[in-house]
């Protein structure tokens, strides 16, 4: 039976995990992550601020460091605040203040105007409106020039790379992109039967058409190795999840855009431990040793990983590399600045 971090009580890491890869050129030392996200540490909402957004201290220390080492592996925490204004709230309120000035006018407002009441209301309602916070592990892996953002959704994750990429000087990444889609690898696994070295398939996935009628069908705690799943795949529906445990360790969903949800470590992981041995850097140190094998694993499940634009980063560097070796025959020289390779966003 799976078991996480979250049903022992324990830190609860990497639930979900979109990977991206860092450019070779940026070299940089903990304690210029630390200054640098030092000086966009998180903030409440104000009174009329709609969203708030920073970096707060990985272990929940008040003044505690913003980034954290654990073996060497980096680990952040971005936390964001947004005030909850319904819509039907605001539109009242715009309705009012528009039939306000036309009983005291005897117009209706405008195009424009209607805009500016809209603001306006926005500033008066803003102040009693509810907030909610959520927050995101941010995880750096520098040897494998990995950045790990834990979760499910592009957008937010668009968020936390944006803000990383203003923070850190010189950050460049690219999402992971390997040979074979996903979704081509989940079709053959599925179809054949034929699941990758090192992992199995599990008893869940989505499956859709890709017609106008986009229909879809899903399987959940049911064999996948029927003749009526590899039916469906004959018939032209591809699959969107799929449910996979490496190594009888970690069970994951992985998705057609290379996204891994409902991250699980399973019993195997635990053993030798005890249900007290926990603390930030324990369980920290098992997730990321776990995710370090598995992620390289899933690359080359998929057969291996693309050409990026990090990718050709680092081809550009590696030639550069060879003609100053080249061209160098007396004392070595130190190599030209360069301007970093842009972020995809």
């Amino acid at each position: 039976m799976a078991h996480s971090f979250a049903d022992k009580q324990r830190f609860s890491v990497f639930k979900n995990m979109i990977v991206y890869r860092i450019a070779p050129q940026w070299q940089v030392e903990l304690t210029q992550v630390e200054d640098a996200l030092a000086k966009t540490p998180f903030m409440e909402c104000g009174a009329t601020q709609e969203k708030s957004l920073g970096w707060v201290p990985p272990r929940g220390e008040q003044h505690g460091p913003m980034v954290e080492s654990v073996g060497g592996q980096w680990i952040l925490r971005f936390m964001v605040e947004s005030k909850v204004l319904p819509g039907s709230v605001l539109a009242r309120r715009v309705k009012e203040k528009a039939e306000r000035i036309e009983k005291e006018t005897g117009r209706k407002p405008g195009k424009k105007e209607s805009k500016e009441l809209k603001d306006e209301a926005k500033l008066d309602l803003l102040p009693m409106a509810f907030t909610k916070q959520g927050s995101m592990w941010v995880w750096i892996d520098t040897a494998s020039r990995l950045l790990v953002l834990d979760t499910s959704s592009q957008g937010r994750a668009d968020e936390v790379v944006t803000l990383l990429v203003e923070s850190l000087p010189g950050l460049s990444v690219s999402l992971i992109n390997t040979q074979v889609s996903p979704q081509a690898a989940m079709s053959h696994w599925l179809k054949e039967q034929e699941p990758p070295v090192g992992f199995t398939v599990d008893r869940e996935c989505e499956l859709k058409s890709a017609s106008e009628e986009k229909s879809v069908v899903r399987y959940a705690r049911h064999p996948l190795d029927i003749e009526e799943v590899q039916a469906h795949i004959d018939a032209g529906k591809l699959p969107t999840k799929l449910a996979l445990t490496w190594d009888d360790r970690v069970s994951f969903m992985l998705t057609e855009g290379l996204q891994i949800k409902k991250i699980a470590f399973l019993d195997t992981v635990f053993e030798g431990t005890k249900a007290d041995d926990g603390g930030f850097d324990t369980d920290v140190a098992i997730a990321t040793g776990e995710l370090t094998k598995l992620i390289p694993d899933l690359i080359e499940a998929l057969g291996g990983e693309a050409e990026s634009g990090v990718a050709n980063a680092a081809q550009g560097a590696a030639a550069t590399a060879s003609v100053s070796a080249l061209a160098v025959t007396g004392p070595a020289m130190a190599p030209a600045d360069t301007d970093p390779a842009s972020a995809p966003f």
